[in-house]
């Protein structure tokens, strides 16, 4: 069975989840909604790192990621900024969609699933 522990819960969502040695992290977007993609995947990729080390895991045990853009012509943006992130050891398995994100000045979620350490 396992423990379930739950995260920076609201009524709504929590922001993490663990379950049996797996942090399961809730989409995140960036607060700086005026920077470019690359910049809101940074911003989004740092707070996947808190996010990771206060679950008790980090980036090289990510397993998955899901990745949502507003416009797959930023793609390119988003790549080169996960691309200087990512432990190139360690590359979880990814996918990456165009989709309508909550408002249109957001342009990047990322949404990931790691083993605790």
């Amino acid at each position: 069975m396992g423990t379930i522990t739950r995260k920076n819960s609201d009524s709504r969502l929590s922001r993490a989840v663990t379950h049996n040695g797996t942090a399961y992290l809730a989409g995140l977007t960036a607060d700086n909604r005026k920077a470019p993609m690359k910049g809101q995947t940074e911003e989004v990729l740092k707070k996947i790192d808190e996010a990771l080390k206060s679950a008790g895991s980090n980036k090289s045990r990510l397993l998955s990621a899901m990745i949502y853009i507003s416009d797959m012509s930023l793609k390119a943006q988003m790549d080169e900024a996960w691309a200087a992130w990512i432990d190139p050891a360690n590359t979880p398995a990814r996918a990456c969609v165009q989709a309508q994100l909550g408002t249109p000045d957001i342009l990047v979620e990322i949404m990931v699933v790691a083993a605790q350490e």
